[in-house]
């Protein structure tokens, strides 16, 4: 179990100590989407879904959602985030969403911009599930991040 950083030599779960490690400032960039049909994609970005601006309650809880990642993953440090944005993009088959997680702390932010966009998509499926059964989440991945001793990384 050598190298994963959350299992201890007796192999049990344990959040990592963090302590000695620098301060210093890191970014972490998510994506997914959430596959919609074209009619659905026309209601979204119209605002004309039941349940009220979709775009609007997405971003809100995906903002959310970052500041509650410690909460949520077990393991997980809590963190104070600087920024999150995030941003939605209605295409014609798709809601794509992109968030970004900002902090000077002494561990990264990928986790609040993965929970982010993971939230945000949920939302989008719940306030338009009535209208389209068909809907999936998809392609929630870290794209870029950077800081930290593992340096700076960006998705191919």
């Amino acid at each position: 179990m050598s190298g994963l950083t959350h299992i201890g030599a007796d192999g049990a779960a344990r959040m990592v100590d963090v302590s000695a490690k620098p301060v210093t400032a890191r970014e972490a960039e998510a994506k997914g989407r959430v596959v919609i049909t074209p009619e659905t994609a026309a209601l979204i970005r119209d605002g004309q879904a039941a349940k009220g601006d979709v775009l609007a309650v997405a971003r809100i809880a995906g903002i959310l959602a970052a500041k509650k990642t410690g909460e949520l993953i077990p393991l997980c440090h809590p963190l104070p985030l600087d920024a999150v944005t995030i941003d939605l993009a209605v295409t014609g088959d798709a809601v794509e969403i992109t968030a970004i997680a900002r902090t000077t702390g002494r561990t990264g932010v990928e986790m609040e911009a993965l929970t982010a966009v993971s939230i945000a998509a949920l939302t989008i499926y719940d306030m338009v599930k009535a209208v389209d059964k068909t809907m999936r989440i998809e392609a929630v991945r870290l794209t870029r991040k950077t800081g930290g001793k593992s340096g700076d990384f960006s998705a191919p």
